[in-house]
């Protein structure tokens, strides 16, 4: 069985990381969406949130496993014996960053890649960064999240308007 990692913050999880998701299991039997404790991004929604949100999100996907981690990505990676790490990159001020953290992954566990996928040109645009700032600013966030996230999304806090 072929196994691969997808790690982020997925703070709170979007249409593009879903797009990515999908992707990957194309290539992967089974994909782990690994939740990182980010505590210095500051994240709206806790870990076991996050990772609710993603289970619902992917409830209807076969092959998907979610779960957090705090530890080196790589070490997590040999103890489920994953081949592969998945990256999504969305523009190329992506590419430096995930590029630098690839090189040292390989350093540190050479039987790990890491691949890039590249999400629908519909979702380059979207980060849950920017979602957080149109919501907080009152936008509308329903073509960007799964619906269930949306009612998180309200539950946590009252957009300005």
């Amino acid at each position: 069985m072929s196994i691969a990692i997808y790690p982020g913050t997925f703070d709170p999880i979007t249409r593009g990381h879903l797009d990515v998701i999908r992707r990957a299991l194309k290539i992967f039997d089974k994909l782990i969406v690994l939740v990182a404790h980010h505590e210095d991004k500051s994240p709206w929604f806790e870990v076991s949130e996050r990772v609710e949100m993603i289970k619902d999100a992917t409830a209807d996907l076969q092959g998907v496993e979610v779960d957090s981690y705090s530890g080196l990505l790589v070490e997590y990676a040999k103890r489920k014996k994953a081949t592969a790490v998945i990256r999504g990159l969305r523009a190329v001020s992506d590419f430096e960053y995930e590029f630098q953290m690839a090189q040292m992954n390989r350093e540190l566990c050479p039987s790990v890649e890491t691949l890039f996928l590249i999400p629908a040109e519909s979702y380059t645009y979207l980060s849950s960064s920017l979602l957080k700032e149109i919501y907080t600013l009152g936008g509308d966030v329903s073509q960007f999240v799964p619906e269930s996230v949306e009612k998180r999304l309200k539950k946590k806090l009252k957009p300005r308007r």
